[in-house]
């Protein structure tokens, strides 16, 4: 009888991918980017193991939307006080903090735990076209 592979954190070797979000349909390009996070496009998946990948998100500001998103989606915070509700359309979010739009579409779709939380932190992303991670040899990513 053979046993199941688990994969062991200690042995988890990451990758580093580089993602242009030019021109790019934001709920599609979350979900490419929460399976790599995610490590599910890898063949030894684990699901209670962070075993996804490093991304590198650029031009986040130039993503596009399909619909009357840009005007209709809202994005809400609350402070915890009393009339402390904040509720910001997508055009203004992607004026303001466009890098915030992918992080929040990318976090809806890991798990809602500490395990996601933790993938959350391997994602980085970037308005404009320069990022920082260059020594790191990332890989360009077709999505």
């Amino acid at each position: 009888m053979k046993k199941t592979f688990i994969q062991k954190p200690k042995d988890v070797v990451r990758k580093w991918y580089l993602v242009d979000a030019d021109g790019k349909i934001l709920g599609r390009l979350a979900t490419k980017i929460a399976m790599i996070l995610r490590g599910k496009t890898k063949p030894e998946f684990t699901p209670h193991v962070d075993m996804g990948d490093e991304v590198v998100v650029i031009n986040a500001a130039k993503i596009r939307v399909t619909g009357k998103k840009l005007k209709d989606k809202k994005y809400q915070s609350y402070s915890g006080y009393p009339s402390g509700q904040k509720e910001v359309n997508l055009e203004v979010m992607l004026a303001k903090k466009p890098e915030d739009v992918i992080r929040l579409a990318v976090r809806g779709m890991l798990p809602h735990n500490a395990l996601g939380r933790k993938m959350l932190k391997h994602l980085k992303v970037y308005a404009q076209n320069e990022h920082p991670h260059s020594a790191q040899k990332t890989e360009e990513l077709k999505v």
